[in-house]
């Protein structure tokens, strides 16, 4: 671990008692998802992207699928109920979260905003999701993840 210390989703965790193993790495905003799972060492499949979206009511999402998929935005409005889904634009990221791009967690989000998990989290050991910041991973057990972050399963992809 670097120096930095904690991410505020550490933080988060810690205060409620959940277990997790942090992963860092040399931040670089640029890596892919995959590229980052080669870091790690990890299969793809069990590595999550956090994606933030804005429905046609205005309501903001959050989807959380594996780093090699790609959110199906037809899926994710008949899962959150909308007509549409789109995602938002890279500068509105950190202002509605807290978080910058490529270091967006479901956890420790500025507000809670309902969250939906692709339903492959589901029966595995662990998944990894982003720490917060760009640079460092946690990895966790998908139930702790739901729970922790209200996640709703669905197929998303």
């Amino acid at each position: 671990m670097r120096k930095e210390g904690k991410t505020n989703v550490m933080r988060v965790l810690d205060g409620k008692k959940i277990s997790y193993e942090s992963h860092s790495y040399e931040p670089d905003a640029g890596l892919s998802g995959e590229e980052i799972a080669g870091i790690l060492g990890e299969d793809p499949g069990k590595v999550f992207k956090t994606l933030v979206t804005q429905g046609k009511s205005g309501a903001y999402y959050v989807f959380v699928v594996p780093v090699q998929a790609e959110l199906d935005l037809k899926k994710a409005a008949k899962a959150s109920g909308e007509k549409a889904i789109r995602m938002i634009k890279q500068k509105e990221l950190l202002p509605l979260t807290g978080y910058i791009h490529g270091g967006c967690s479901p956890i420790g989000m500025k507000k809670p905003f309902r969250t939906f998990i692709h339903e492959t989290a589901v029966g595995m050991d662990k998944v990894f999701v982003s720490a917060g910041k760009v640079g460092f991973q946690i990895e966790l057990a998908p139930e702790d993840l739901i729970r922790v972050a209200g996640c709703t399963v669905a197929d998303i992809v």
